[in-house]
């Protein structure tokens, strides 16, 4: 049921969420998984296969439509070639020298032409042999004699030829090759011709022009076939070019196509890969885990054991050890019945011990386990043994007795100091061993350690591994095809990997977006508002400066009306009640004046008139008297200059003293008129600022309340 479910949700899913473009190309994907599905490795390996098949599906579906078009390709060459032999014959008939374009097949095309060898590719003279070549010149020679015997005399044939040019109707085709034959009498001048043959040259002009007539209407009848031919041909290469495009697009397509499932198998295979590879890795850990955990195991029982055996060699050890320190505790009590000074010499001789050379082990007993056999131990121990007892009868022998000693007692404290060697001999043998042990002990808790260090880290690692697979199951890969324009992302550097991408659905975006253009308006708004909300601030400021400014304006204004020169005039104005009616009284005296002054300015212009004419006779006789004057100046001219010339003769130093006199009474009398002009000045100055006082007396003063 279930997979019938996703066979039913899958047609209906885009081709962003299928991750390739194969329904375009009618590939039914109702079988394939979800991507968001594949999770076990059976429905990968499925997928795969149904992939590789979605591939072959597309690839034959590309292959059908590449063969249509070849199949097209072949029909329109056939066609463009029956045309052509049409077009031949059209420009063979018109005698053009055009060259016919011939669609052909490329190799690459048709490859199996390659191995064909026609006879245009062969370069070669071909060789034929003398007997051959005789054969078939015999050959020939007989067909042509059998021909001829078969023809006979065929005078019909040879009329017809002569007559009608070989046929016996002329096809439209032969009217460009038709030619009129002249009449013979043209050969002869225009002057020789008689009127018969006039009128055969008519007829004949007549056929002429026929002729070429329908010679042009055929000509142009043909070229527009021709090019009506070639239009034709010329549009079906541009349909087939275009359908070529088409198809060219269509396999860019397909490959496109084929890429993404390929991508898609590959990152099918790489996830296989890597689950193959963590379960390999787990597989590993898991037996390496088991291999470790039997080690433990071996380790533990071993420490435990060596813990149990560590116990009773310590519990022996201590035994000997209190042995030997009882031994040590009760020499003066056995020797307590000899003088005191005897027992001290005794006791240095107790403790004293002999030099033994200490032999060395072989470096090949380090490795041997101390609980296992050790035979150069023992050997070693008993060698030593033997020399401490070789020792130990140098020192029991009796010269080594000290001055005054029993030799009885000096045999009891041998036997004593023997006891003693030999327990602290047993002593340093289990402290040897009791160190080996503990050494064993502590490098077998240190394996212990290290393999449950491992054992841990193994386990880490395999929890690890664990939550690695997991989120490798979940985690998929999946390939979503996205149109240009819909990857949001903060940095704008082109990457091939998004590993911090999130795949949002659209519906969260224009929802996220809607409220960005809400919020994006109720901020313009605000703006607006607030826009407004300065401008009126703006336009009361304006308006309280203007109101401030006309306030200035209108104090200006008082102050000059105060200080405004009244005239009587303005007085009267400001006084009389009745102002306009005295104003048109006055207009109307003004009037009568200007009427009374018109009629005296007429009486006073005839006057003047009456008076220039007066004037111009009196200047006439003016004139004339001048003339008269001027004719005795003249005289008198003449005349005072013959008395100059005399005076000038006679007395010039008297006329010189008389100028230089004349000039001085000038200039006293200039001074005299300057000093009135300064005193009248000065009188009138004084004149003029009186009768401003008394005009300034005549203002109204306007006080303001």
């Amino acid at each position: 049921e279930e997979e019938e479910e996703v066979a039913v949700k899958n047609p209906n899913l885009p081709n962003y969420l299928l991750g390739s473009l194969s329904t375009d190309f009618g590939v039914q994907a109702s079988f394939l998984s979800s991507q968001l599905e594949l999770h076990s490795r059976e429905e990968k390996i499925n997928q795969i296969i149904l992939l590789k098949d979605v591939i072959y599906k597309v690839k034959t579906a590309f292959n059908r439509e590449f063969d249509a078009a070849y199949k097209q390709k072949e029909f329109e060459v056939a066609r463009v070639k029956e045309r052509n032999v049409r077009i031949r014959e059209i420009i063979l008939d018109l005698e053009l020298e055009e060259v016919i374009w011939q669609p052909e097949f490329d190799d690459c095309e048709k490859p199996e032409r390659t191995l064909v060898v026609e006879n245009k590719e062969i370069t070669a003279q071909r060789l034929i042999n003398p007997w051959l070549k005789a054969k078939t010149e015999l050959t020939v020679t007989h067909e042509m004699e059998r021909w001829l015997q078969t023809r006979g005399p065929n005078t019909r044939r040879r009329a017809l030829m002569d007559m009608m040019g070989g046929v016996l109707e002329v096809k439209k085709e032969d009217i460009l090759r038709m030619v009129i034959p002249q009449p013979a009498f043209m050969a002869k001048p225009d002057a020789l011709w008689s009127e018969e043959e006039r009128k055969q040259f008519k007829d004949y002009e007549k056929k002429v022009r026929e002729l070429n007539e329908e010679r042009d209407k055929y000509r142009k009848s043909l070229e527009a076939e021709m090019k009506k031919l070639q239009n034709s041909i010329q549009e079906s290469t541009q349909n087939f070019d275009e359908h070529l495009k088409r198809l060219f697009e269509r396999r860019v397509k397909a490959e496109m196509v084929v890429n993404q499932e390929e991508l898609k198998i590959n990152n099918l295979v790489f996830s296989l890969l890597l689950d193959e590879e963590i379960s390999s890795r787990e597989a590993f850990l898991n037996n390496y885990l088991t291999r470790k955990q039997e080690e433990k195991n071996q380790t533990s029982e071993a420490i435990q054991k060596a813990r149990e055996d560590l116990d009773v060699y310590k519990e022996h050890y201590d035994n000997l050890l209190a042995e030997d320190k009882v031994l040590d505790r009760s020499f003066k009590k056995e020797f307590s019945e000899i003088p005191s000074h005897q027992v001290d010499t005794l006791y240095k001789l107790f403790k004293r011990r002999p030099r033994i050379h200490k032999q060395k082990m072989h470096s090949d007993t380090a490795g041997i386990v101390p609980f296992g056999e050790r035979p150069e131990s023992g050997k070693l121990n008993k060698d030593a043994f033997v020399q401490l007892m070789k020792a130990m009868d140098d020192l029991d022998n009796i010269n080594n007795m000290p001055e005054g000693l029993d030799p009885s007692v000096w045999d009891h404290f041998c036997v004593t100091r023997r006891a003693k060697v030999e327990n602290e001999q047993k002593v340093k043998q289990k402290a040897a061993g009791l160190m080996e042990m503990i050494t064993f002990l502590r490098r077998r808790t240190e394996d212990d350690e290290k393999l449950q260090q491992e054992i841990e880290k193994v386990l880490h690692e395999q929890m690890v591994l664990q939550e690695e697979k997991v989120r490798f199951q979940l985690n998929l890969t999946i390939q979503v095809l996205l149109k240009q324009g819909q990857v949001e992302l903060e940095n704008f550097q082109l990457l091939l990997e998004y590993p911090d991408a999130i795949l949002i659905n659209k519906s969260i975006i224009e929802d996220l977006n809607s409220v960005i253009r809400t919020q994006g308006q109720k901020k313009v708004a605000s703006m607006m508002e607030s826009k407004d909300v300065h401008k009126g601030i703006f336009q009361i400021e304006w308006e309280h400066r203007k109101m401030e400014m006309e306030m200035e304006d209108l104090n200006q204004k008082a102050w000059d009306i105060q200080m405004l020169f009244f005239s009587r005039d303005r007085q009267k104005y400001l006084n009389e009640p009745n102002y306009e009616t005295l104003i048109a009284i006055q207009i109307g005296i003004m009037e009568q004046t200007i009427a009374v002054l018109e009629k005296t300015h007429k009486k006073n212009v005839e006057n003047c008139k009456k008076l220039l004419k007066k004037l111009g006779r009196y200047s006439n006789q003016k004139d004339v008297a001048n003339y008269t004057l001027s004719c005795n100046l003249r005289e008198e001219l003449v005349a005072v200059s013959e008395r100059k010339d005399i005076c000038n003769a006679i007395g010039s130093k008297l006329t010189c003293e008389k100028i230089a006199k004349e000039r001085y009474e000038n200039m006293m009398q200039h001074q005299k008129l300057t000093k009135i002009a300064k005193q009248q000045a000065e009188q009138i100055s004084i004149l003029q600022a009186e009768v401003e006082r008394l005009r300034m007396k005549t203002f109204p003063a306007l006080v303001q309340i």
